[in-house]
């Protein structure tokens, strides 16, 4: 048959078994009913399922499953493969693969499967319209019978041209926000914020001090630090899109909210400050310029707060007016900046007789000879200077600052910013160089300094014509050494230089300014410490910080009339190394953590690189100043540990994590070579707890002692009665392991489906783990209402324990007399989805089971086919009954402190010493620190003394504490006879009574109902019995006030004992008793006094 056709029949053919209805995906859209009806719901779906077939349901359709308005087109090559593809006129086609039309047809276009589209990878809204979501699996996987998915583009047909345009025309019709590119967002912003007034009014001093050789030698160490941060800047914002928050985006989503929220107010409060620091420099020049002419206002002092409040409340009206206006003033002081500097190389060529005493004598190799070494004065060393010329290479951070507002920040801030460190750096050495070839380092400024004695005139300036010895005392005035000035004495115009002062101050100012609350609302919108919000939103098209503007003018305010600048501005640069030093930490740690995310674009870094980087911005903190350096760190710290001890609700995939699992998985695989030890072993738990919120006295007690300790792993067996829903599986595993970490309970949820208790205990229990970190024991809730059940269940039940047993675990049981299970009860803590109940409604969570389940004390609840996951019910309270009650109150008993008592320890028989291992553990925890450890033994009247003595002797090397040993003497009598009718009452519905009927039907019985207790089963263990009996009537009597009893758990030999017999013991011996904890380890040594 592989070598026919398939066969086209009409409506009178046998009808296939299910029909999918092929959805045309042209551009035009499917006619709609004739009659004007709005059309079906799923019609608009992207496929329709018909389901099995009926004869009305196609008409006249083929028997290949086409609608009914398919035609067959013919055509003159035919082929085995036939397609089906719509004409986009409502019609779906029949071609072969061989056709022209099927050629031009767009790949994809007949199948809901998508092919790979970047709008599928996006986290925002497309471009054009709304963001495109790919098929999920499961639309494509699973059977017919399930919901279609919506409607949306997958591939269809692409968007013309004419489309797109108009499209983008429209977007932009209604106002699209602004943009720049890497020259005017980046390049020019970074150039005016490292050309800081350094350039015009220390430069000169620092050639006179550090001599040509070692200036050069300053601005390359500098250019080091800042070209290596320009490098991890460049890596990490080429590692994917850059949204706004400039140094705080970068860093956070590299390191996390720790490093990222700490740095990220430390760098928007060094920035606030720093517009501050940069207007009052730029009011003391303005200031001096009023003092020579003799128009001061008031004092000194006071004039440069009022220049500077005017000259701040100028820049906040720029910033307020938009970046478009922002952006325009930094042109304008970049051209300024540009001529002052051109100014200046232009009037070092230029020499003037009148300005030789001040010291500028134009190019001469004499002088750049004697300026070549240094001249440290007045205490200065290297390191000073270096700390005093520093400050003005940083600025590189200032187009990535505005991130949010670039075009293509993956391109623009690379490019601009390394471009920005080149030319500024060139900049520094060549006016290094010029200053130190041109000018002597003292000068009188006095034309009568001429020659004289050319014996002892041996300077620079000797040669020149002038004698300038006398400044060798001190007082000259003249000078690299003496006068800030100077370069304004070189330039061609002198008040060009001093409008390059103006316009180097104003521009860091607005740079800084614009900076800090772009800064700041990023941090705000990530929510990281709470109250700060309110500054998060933002105006007009391009989402303007208003709010973030005004505080940063109130702290920029606050300090210039403060006007103490000089001791907050190495804080200030501290705290911006500080942040350099974390960009470069940030790549060094993405590369060490080798996360297959790690992928930026920009090739040109090394991880150790970024590390020296790193270091070299601690190593400058500290010179720049000691004790700012120490405040910095300490800031950072202290803010690092309230955000990790906030934790707060954030994932962005940081290298933190991806060095995490790193280290997890190493460690994982480093413990699976080592052997078990004693003395390292943990009790790691698999509790079947259900839902974790199920069962909360179970949880938080096993919780109790494995917190920092070892391993918790809460199961739950699913069972159902067909097949199993992975996909609502995935959604309760998630749901639960964030309840957990939202309670704090450092816990694994795993949920299995299986047909019964059993088997779903068996996979956990064979699955569960990794290597070494994998449960040893498993601790259940008793069943308490085994009684009333069905004894299947009993019988899953203890086979269950059984197979632990078989696997070499340790197994725990917990009964509270009450009970365990409180997912029945209205109220508690619900596993939340992610919507919010209405206002005025109460959410309420039931069972996941209709009807309480028959084992709901024991183990985790069945699911039915509909309910996979807690209800989350809205209804009004209704009061609850004095059972649920007093269920509520146990359930939450270990979640509190315990108080003064006693966790008493019935260590009857000898398990490796799980038994005594667990109360110690929980005597450790502050909720049971106040408890003391009793011990009960099993012992002979006449020898009570000598067992006492020799478990005295065992506990003290084992170094566990306890407050009393008591030896149970009369442990061996017989219990009284009323608790022995008891025990005869409650066995009597399970016995099988094979005395009473035929042999054959004895068996076929036992066969049948396998828990059915046998009179030779009865006799042969009946000191065992009697034992169960006897221990509860002691257990009452010695421990009834105990705050918890932990005893040997008895053994049930398999073949044996049969599960209503096993189940009849551990009832008798933990009926009316407080908390009991039996116990039973896997017979290995979990104790040693050995060291």
């Amino acid at each position: 048959m592989s070598g026919q056709k398939p066969s086209l029949r009409s409506g009178g053919s046998p009808q296939s078994r299910f029909q999918v209805d092929v959805v045309t995906e042209g551009s035009s859209p499917a006619p709609g009913p004739s009659d004007g009806s709005k059309p079906p719901e799923e019609s608009r779906s992207r496929f329709k399922v018909v389901g099995f077939m009926d004869p009305g349901a196609l008409g006249s359709s083929m028997d290949i499953g086409l609608p009914p308005d398919v035609f067959h087109e013919p055509d003159t090559t035919k082929s085995d493969s036939v397609s089906l593809h719509s004409t986009g006129t409502g019609h779906t086609h029949i071609s072969d693969s061989h056709s022209n039309t099927y050629y031009m047809r767009t790949f994809g276009h007949n199948t809901i499967d998508a092919v790979p589209n970047i709008e599928f990878y996006r986290q925002t809204a497309a471009p054009f319209g709304e963001k495109l979501t790919r098929p999920s699996l499961s639309e494509l996987h699973d059977e017919l019978d399930k919901e279609p998915f919506e409607d949306g583009l997958a591939n269809g047909e692409e968007l013309s041209a004419a489309e797109e345009a108009a499209a983008l025309a429209a977007k932009e019709a209604k106002g699209g926000s602004v943009k720049f590119g890497w020259v005017k967002g980046v390049l020019v912003r970074c150039m005016l914020n490292i050309w800081g007034v350094m350039l015009f009014i220390r430069m000169s001093w620092i050639v006179g001090q550090a001599g040509i050789g070692l200036t050069i030698a300053i601005i390359l160490m500098a250019s080091v630090v800042t070209t290596i941060t320009g490098l991890s800047t460049s890596a990490i914002a080429t590692n994917g899109f850059v949204r706004g928050g400039g140094a705080y985006y970068l860093i956070s989503r590299s390191l996390g909210p720790e490093f990222g929220g700490s740095i990220g107010l430390i760098f928007a409060f060094a920035n606030a400050v720093a517009v501050a620091m940069y207007v009052v420099g730029f009011a003391e020049t303005v200031v001096e310029m009023l003092s020579d002419v003799d128009a001061l206002m008031t004092d000194e002092l006071n004039d440069i707060r009022i220049v500077g409040t005017l000259t701040v409340i100028l820049l906040l009206g720029i910033s307020v007016a938009g970046m478009e206006w922002e952006a325009k003033a930094q042109i304008v002081l970049l051209v300024i900046l540009l001529g002052a500097i051109a100014n200046y190389f232009i009037g070092s060529f230029i020499t003037i007789e009148n300005k030789e005493p001040k010291g500028f004598f134009g190019y001469s190799g004499a002088i750049f000879l004697e300026n070549l070494g240094p001249d440290f004065r007045e205490e200065e060393t290297f390191f000073s200077v270096f700390a005093i010329f520093f400050p003005a290479a940083t600025g590189i951070l200032a187009g990535a600052n505005i991130s949010g507002d670039l075009t293509d920040p993956q391109t623009a801030i690379p490019k601009g910013t390394l471009l920005a460190i080149l030319i500024t750096g060139i900049t520094y050495v060549a006016v290094a160089l010029s200053a130190g070839s041109c000018i002597v380092r003292d000068a009188t400024g006095d034309h009568n300094d001429t020659v004289s004695d050319t014996v002892n005139c041996t300077d620079a300036a000797c040669t020149l014509g002038y004698d300038f010895s006398i400044c060798k005392e001190g007082g000259c005035q003249f000078g690299l050494m003496n006068d800030f000035q100077v370069m304004s004495l070189v330039s061609g115009f002198g008040p060009l230089i001093t409008a390059g002062i103006f316009s180097a101050t104003l521009s860091s100012a607005l740079a800084s300014l614009v900076s800090a609350p772009k800064v700041f609302q990023a941090l705000c919108k990530d929510k990281i410490y709470p109250g700060l919000a309110v500054f998060a939103k933002g105006y007009g098209k391009n989402n303007e910080p208003l709010r973030g503007y005004v505080l940063t003018f109130c702290i920029g305010l606050a300090f210039i009339l403060i006007a103490e600048l000089n001791i907050i501005a190495p804080i200030i640069s501290n705290f911006f190394l500080a942040s350099y030093a974390l960009i470069n930490f940030s790549v060094f740690h993405a590369s060490l953590a080798n996360s297959p995310g790690w992928r930026p674009s920009f090739k040109y870094y090394n991880m150790w690189v970024s590390l020296a980087g790193a270091i070299l911005c601690i190593v400058v903190m500290f010179v720049i100043n000691w004790w700012a350096a120490l405040v910095t760190l300490l800031i950072v710290l202290a803010l690092y540990i309230y955000v990790s001890y906030k934790k707060p609700d954030v994932n962005w995939g940081s290298s933190t994590q991806a060095l995490m699992y790193n280290q997890a998985l190493t460690h994982c695989l480093n413990l699976t070579g080592v052997e078990d030890h004693v003395k390292n072993f943990r009790p790691q738990c698999l509790v079947l707890t259900g839902f974790p919120n199920s069962r909360p006295a179970l949880l938080q007690l096993v919780y109790s002692y494995t917190k920092n300790v070892g391993l918790m792993v809460c199961g739950h067996v699913k069972t159902t009665s067909r097949r199993p829903n992975f996909k609502e599986l995935s959604q309760d595993h998630a749901r639960s392991q964030r309840w957990l970490n939202e309670k704090r309970i450092k816990a694994f949820y795993t949920p299995v489906f299986s047909d019964n208790l059993r088997h779903g205990t068996q996979f956990l229990l064979q699955a569960v783990g990794l290597g070494r970190l994998k449960p040893n024991t498993l601790v259940m809730g008793f069943k308490n209402n085994w009684s009333e059940g069905d004894m299947r269940d009993v019988e899953i039940y203890v086979n269950t324990i059984h197979d632990a047993f078989d696997l070499q675990f340790g197994v725990v049981i917990l009964r509270l007399q009450e009970g365990l299970d409180v997912s029945h009860i209205h109220g508690q803590d619900e596993l939340l989805p992610h919507e919010k109940p209405p206002v005025g409604t109460n959410q309420v969570v039931f069972s996941v089971n209709p009807a309480k389940d028959s084992d709901s004390d024991s183990c985790p609840s069945k699911t039915t086919s509909s309910q996979s996951s807690p209800l989350i019910i809205r209804e009004t309270k209704s009061p609850l009954s004095l059972t649920d009650q007093r269920l509520l109150e146990s359930s939450q008993q270990f979640k509190k402190k315990q108080g003064k008592g006693t966790i008493d320890v019935w260590w009857l028989f000898d398990d490796g010493g799980l038994t005594l291992l667990i109360p110690y553990l929980l005597t450790n925890r502050s909720k049971w620190g106040d408890c003391r450890i009793r011990v009960f033994i099993g012992g002979k009247v006449n020898r009570i003394d000598r067992d006492r003595r020799v478990m005295a002797t065992l506990l003290s090397r084992f170094r566990i504490d306890y407050s009393d040993i008591n030896v149970l003497g009369d442990i061996n009598t017989k219990p009284k006879k009323h608790n022995k009718l008891s025990f005869k009452e409650l066995i009597e519905p399970y016995r099988l009574k094979e005395d009473d009927m035929e042999q054959e039907a004895a068996e076929r019985l036992k066969a049948q109902e396998p828990w059915r207790i046998t009179d030779n089963e009865l006799e042969l263990y009946r000191a065992k019995t009697n034992r169960q009996i006897r221990l509860n009537e002691l257990v009452k009597e010695h421990s009834s006030n105990a705050k918890l009893v932990v005893m040997s758990m008895p053994l049930a030999r398999k073949g044996t004992v049969s599960s209503a017999l096993y189940m009849c013991w551990l009832e008798t011996l933990s009926r009316d008793a407080p908390p009991l904890l039996l116990v039973r380890g896997n017979h290995q040594s979990v104790l040693t006094f050995y060291s």
